[in-house]
């Protein structure tokens, strides 16, 4: 007997992605629908009670109907969309953290959720890498310069010029899976590596220190922490006071862990040579904001973690619990409500 399953995938995250993924797991047992949700031509957004959604959920539910397993990326798994869907039993949402399925529902249905955890790990640790590296040597702004006509060599004055990593102190706020894999690059090109991360006790790359240390030793900053009540704000005015004339900020993480209106005005103050941000208080950025217009700041669109290979690892870990609950066998990446 097979199993029905819908791929709810979208521009990022393909059907076929997923759906290749679990034929490798259980060739032959499965039966697939699909259904291609807008993202990212259509920005996510909240879907009655679930965050960072694509689609509606008519369009799901009429997506699904007697499907056993859902993976997605983006549909909203709602409480609505649960109840009218009494067959499904396996949610697996290809993301580091199921923000768009209402969890409580789902346990009160008898329905597991699993997700991707670590699926970017390697993207958004490059991707960070790339961006210390722009803010440190000025690499857009002497771009634009020369895409506009521009050959400025009063680049080289040495208040201008920017600093090697090899031989330099480089803080990380955040030692997980993506902080491990920068540390372990810093370290490659020669970088003294600081970690600061309470959930740690040891570290095979770089000295664990308290965050005052780390802000007032480390000439590069990169943030990897997880937003919550106590990481929440948690580089202020401060923090940034207090790290060494000519140091860079970079948040590749989450926009809630840091105070960019502080940022901006070290800036302009002189004190921080530049800063590089992937991610952002409010998202898109709004016209007329600070970042837009600070000289130093390197800016990309919440896109660290974008990589053919992130796709296919959501796909893969996904596929992998498939085969897990196919089989009866625990499954490894579960969520609780």
């Amino acid at each position: 007997m097979t199993t029905r399953l819908l791929a709810a995938g979208d521009h990022f995250v393909l059907n076929r992605l997923l759906i290749d993924a679990v034929r490798s797991q259980a060739p032959g047992e499965v039966e697939f629908a699909e259904i291609t949700l807008d993202w990212p031509l259509v920005p996510f957004g909240r879907v009655a009670e679930v965050d960072e959604a694509s689609g509606t959920e008519d369009q799901l539910i009429e997506a699904l109907g007697d499907a056993e397993i859902c993976l997605t990326q983006m549909a909203p798994l709602t409480r609505r969309v649960i109840e009218a869907c009494p067959r499904l039993k396996l949610i697996g949402i290809g993301r580091g953290g199921p923000v768009n399925a209402n969890l409580e529902a789902a346990a009160e249905h008898g329905v597991t959720v699993c997700y991707a955890p670590g699926r970017n790990a390697g993207a958004t640790a490059e991707h960070t890498l790339g961006m210390i590296l722009a803010a440190a040597r000025r690499i857009p702004q002497t771009h634009a310069d020369l895409t506009a006509g521009r050959w400025r060599s009063d680049y080289y004055r040495y208040d201008e010029v920017g600093i090697e990593l090899d031989g330099s102190t480089v803080g990380l706020v955040g030692g997980g899976a993506v902080g491990h894999r920068v540390a372990q690059m810093l370290a490659a090109l020669g970088a003294k590596v600081l970690i600061h991360d309470p959930y740690l006790t040891e570290t095979t790359v770089g000295e664990l220190v308290s965050l005052d240390e780390l802000m007032s030793r480390a000439q590069v900053v990169t943030l990897h922490a997880r937003v919550t009540p106590e990481t929440t704000g948690m580089i202020g005015a401060p923090q940034i006071a207090a790290m060494p004339p000519g140091a860079i900020i970079v948040n590749c993480a989450r926009g809630a862990l840091l105070d960019y209106e502080a940022v901006c005005d070290s800036i302009d103050k002189g004190q921080l040579f530049g800063a590089a941000f992937d991610v952002f208080p409010e998202e898109p950025i709004p016209a007329g904001s600070r970042l837009l217009s600070t000289p130093g700041i390197v800016l990309t669109p919440h896109l660290a973690g974008a990589s053919r290979q992130t796709a296919a690892n959501a796909a893969r870990i996904l596929a992998e619990d498939v085969g897990r609950y196919l089989r009866g066998e625990p499954l490894a990446h579960t969520a609780k409500a």
